[in-house]
């Protein structure tokens, strides 16, 4: 059996310390869990973590990062208005219903929205959510303007309003108590809704 080179030991401890912290930062939140804990649970030294990722931030922003990632990839299957959707704004309405289902997922909802701006620092949370979600989020608005729906307009500076409507609602609805969040995900949903289809020229 071949022996593995270094970049494959490498890339394994890393997928390993991820695919560890990321459970342990769900159920337990940044704070609560410690670097000891986090190398033990991935199988490697505690030497390891911070040679891969400086330490345990280092670790809990790649762990937000396959988050992130994960979530678009997600969205992208419901990103239809290019894809012979009769009706735009109805492909966009199943957008807005997949992101506020997805941001209700225990692992994004504790990782996401309420850990990660306080692990990381507010711009570096912004900046790994839209370094994800732009590209999506402008195919959207592109879409959009070759419907007609909206005016033609550079679609960059649009998808960044609208990303940090999207992140902001899903906050409003994670930072309900949990007994009111379904209540509170139906307004966010509505005050989204309102966004584009106002977009659109009033559009129902």
């Amino acid at each position: 059996m071949a022996r593995r080179t270094q970049a494959e030991r490498t890339a394994g401890t890393r997928a390993a310390l991820v695919a560890a912290a990321r459970p342990l930062f769900a159920t337990k939140g940044y704070a609560g869990v410690g670097t000891d804990e986090l190398a033990t649970a991935a199988g490697v030294t505690r030497g390891a973590l911070y040679h891969q990722f400086g330490g345990k931030e280092g670790l809990f922003a790649a762990v937000y990062e396959e988050l992130s990632a994960e979530i678009v990839e997600q969205l992208g299957g419901h990103r239809s208005p290019g894809s012979g959707a009769a009706d735009p704004l109805v492909a966009v309405r199943a957008s807005i219903d997949a992101w506020l289902a997805v941001c209700a997922r225990p692992d994004v909802h504790r990782i996401v929205l309420l850990e990660a701006p306080a692990a990381l620092g507010y711009a570096q949370w912004r900046e790994i959510g839209r370094r994800h979600g732009v590209g999506l989020v402008e195919d959207v608005v592109a879409d959009l303007v070759a419907s007609g729906l909206i005016r033609a307009q550079p679609a960059t500076p649009l998808a960044h309003v609208l990303i940090g409507a999207l992140e902001e609602a899903a906050l409003y609805a994670a930072r309900a108590e949990p007994a009111d969040r379904d209540r509170a995900t139906a307004e966010a949903r509505t005050a989204l809704l309102t966004l584009v289809e106002g977009l659109a020229g009033g559009r129902s």
